[in-house]
């Protein structure tokens, strides 16, 4: 038991972070204080109101302090912590992809392209966005108006003539001449201009243009460049916004039944240039106050909006703590940034979008997991007697004409799918096309080697027939399990129409659910699910088997090698033609070497 009370007489009353350890030395919980001896007391009184806290202080075994100069310098460290350990009690926000740019190449004649992760590629990037769908609406915007290349290098590289998008007009052909490179540079410093938010400049660029086209009696190209102004003008009227807010982020919040969705609209250079919903993870009975407040420390502390902090966040109400935190992203941003809340004008008007798209992501969210909690205590009834559901997992089986078999195993608990324990097993040792042997392999994957039975889920469902499931009872039959899975076989209906599923459950007639079941909807669900991931991982692997060099089967050549055969030979054609003496002359290729290249290239 923790020595509460011998704990809280050595606790100063000075600003800083602490840490609560469980028996095992895990973290798991960090907050911070103004004054820690305040602060700490309040989980250890007589009474404690929140359910959340009694169940916290219960499995403290250890506090460890840090102190610090402010509570600036202690929310700053409270972040830094929470990211490290990502403690249980913790409300925490994952969203840990890198956000997508659009770049401008650094080449002859630059390419306008979309980019995601380390800036390996050489050019100037704009961003970041808030999702893909944004960089992509961006790009076919631009293109409509800059006719710059989006094409890939070797394609660009391998051209002899205009292609499609030449003819449509949305791509100059740089690649074959059809304009000329100061042109083309031209577009380039507009499109610059444009991804900065100098729309006006632009506008005043080009009429300059068209006039001067105009007085040199160049009416073609004035009547371009009248109609880029025109395209750039619609573009305005779609984009615009009233006001004059240059930067900020709207955050709309909603929390209802457990479920927290936080909605950002992200405004730059005048523009609502995308929105994203967050569902941070939240503990056991936690308030609503405690969210907001910690989804701004870490989303804009750990940059996980991707986008430059802006100088005016607005909410609707202003959370606890409010100076420290303002202080904090300011420093962290190097300039001053203000949480603002606001009652009317356009803010305001922006607020309330914020919050209906908020209030719409979170009935959805609460939505789905009343249908999955339907789904399951609908699924129970099916078995005699009544079982307890609380976690399924499905197997399904993926080849093309027994080729590259992948087996997918999806989970889904109680809040639905669970993306972060599913598998996906490449099938070796089994005959081609034999989905039974593949079904062994995967449940052995799977379960051979499980020594914790608390891991084993509630049911196990095979999207497949009889012949299928009977190999899932076979496996368990002789699994060393003192708790078996309950099993489940789903077998297609005539045509495949969903509806029309057999379900087949051991011991039991076959069943047939009507359409609108929930039982049925479920397992669908389930059962697509682990479709769409075996499906995804098997075309992965057969589109890497198809980009294979026959070279790479054999064995003693590695990649230089393989490099000097191809360069010396003259690609892979010449390589397979060659004799024996002329794959010993390639540099780096002995006699035997070349003897069991050939052997194994004419093998077949």
């Amino acid at each position: 038991m923790f020595d509460a009370k011998g704990f809280m007489q050595s606790v100063p009353q000075q600003p800083g972070v602490y840490r609560m350890l469980n028996a095992k030395g895990i973290v798991i919980y960090v907050g911070k204080a103004k004054n820690l001896k305040k602060r700490l007391s309040s989980y250890f009184r007589a009474q404690v109101d929140s359910i959340k806290t009694r169940a916290l202080v219960s499995q403290i075994a250890q506090v460890e302090l840090t102190l610090t100069h402010s509570e600036t310098e202690a929310l700053l460290l409270e972040n830094n912590l929470i990211k490290a350990h990502r403690p249980k009690y913790n409300i925490l926000l994952r969203d840990d992809k890198s956000y997508p740019y659009i770049i401008l190449t650094d080449h002859k004649h630059p390419r306008l392209m979309s980019h995601r992760g380390a800036r390996s590629v050489k050019g100037q990037y704009f961003g970041p966005y808030p999702n893909a769908g944004a960089v992509w609406q961006s790009l076919k915007l631009m293109q409509k108006i800059f006719p710059i290349r989006q094409c890939e290098d070797s394609y660009y590289q391998a051209r002899t003539r205009p292609c499609l998008q030449y003819q449509l007009k949305l791509c100059s052909a740089p690649c074959v001449g059809k304009i000329s490179d100061t042109d083309y540079q031209e577009q380039v410093r507009l499109a610059r201009l444009f991804l900065t938010g100098k729309d006006q400049q632009i506008i005043a660029d080009l009429v300059q243009q068209m006039e001067q086209a105009s007085q040199e009696l160049a009416f073609e190209k004035a009547a371009r460049l009248r109609d880029q102004i025109q395209a750039l003008r619609r573009v305005q009227e779609q984009q615009s916004v009233s006001g004059d807010h240059e930067e900020m982020d709207v955050i709309g919040f909603c929390f209802m039944h457990g479920v927290a969705a936080v909605h950002v609209l992200f405004i730059r250079q005048h523009k609502v240039i995308g929105s994203k919903t967050y569902f941070p993870k939240l503990p056991a009975n936690t308030s609503e106050e405690e969210i907001l407040p910690a989804f701004l420390m870490q989303f804009y502390l750990q940059r996980m909006g991707g986008q430059q902090v802006p100088k005016d966040i607005v909410l609707g109400k202003l959370p606890q703590g409010k100076e420290a935190l303002q202080t904090a992203i300011s420093e962290l941003a190097g300039r001053k940034v203000q949480l603002n809340s606001v009652q009317r004008g356009e803010k305001a008007r922006y607020l309330e979008l914020a919050n209906k798209n908020a209030r719409i992501a979170c009935d959805g969210k609460v939505s789905q997991s009343q249908k999955v909690r339907l789904g399951y205590q609908a699924l129970s009834a099916l078995f005699q007697p009544r079982a307890a559901l609380n976690q399924m997992e499905c197997f399904d089986i993926s080849h093309t004409m027994g080729q590259e078999t992948i087996a997918s195993c999806v989970v889904f608990d109680e809040k639905g799918a669970n993306k972060t324990l599913y598998r996906r097993y490449n099938v070796k040792g089994v005959t081609a096309g034999d989905d039974y042997a593949a079904m062994d392999f995967a449940l052995q994957k799977r379960y051979g080697k499980l020594t914790d039975e608390s891991l084993l889920p509630d049911l196990v469902v095979i999207d497949g027939g009889k012949g299928q499931l009977q190999r899932a009872i076979d496996f368990f039959s002789s699994a060393n399990f003192d708790r078996l899975p309950l099993l489940m076989g789903v077998a297609k209906g005539e045509g495949r129409k969903p509806g029309l599923e057999t379900l087949l459950i051991p011991g039991q007639p076959d069943i047939h659910l009507p359409v609108e079941h929930p039982a049925l909807h479920l397992i669908q669900q389930i059962r697509d699910e682990a479709h769409r991931f075996a499906i995804t991982g098997h075309r992965n692997k057969r589109g890497k088997a198809l980009l294979k060099s026959p070279l790479e089967q054999i064995s003693g050549i590695g990649p230089k090698r393989r490099q000097a055969l191809l360069q010396f030979l003259g690609g892979m054609q010449g390589v397979q033609q060659a004799s024996v003496e002329e794959l010993s002359k390639v540099p780096g290729i002995s006699r035997q070497q070349a003897e069991s290249i050939y052997q194994q290239l004419h093998s077949k």
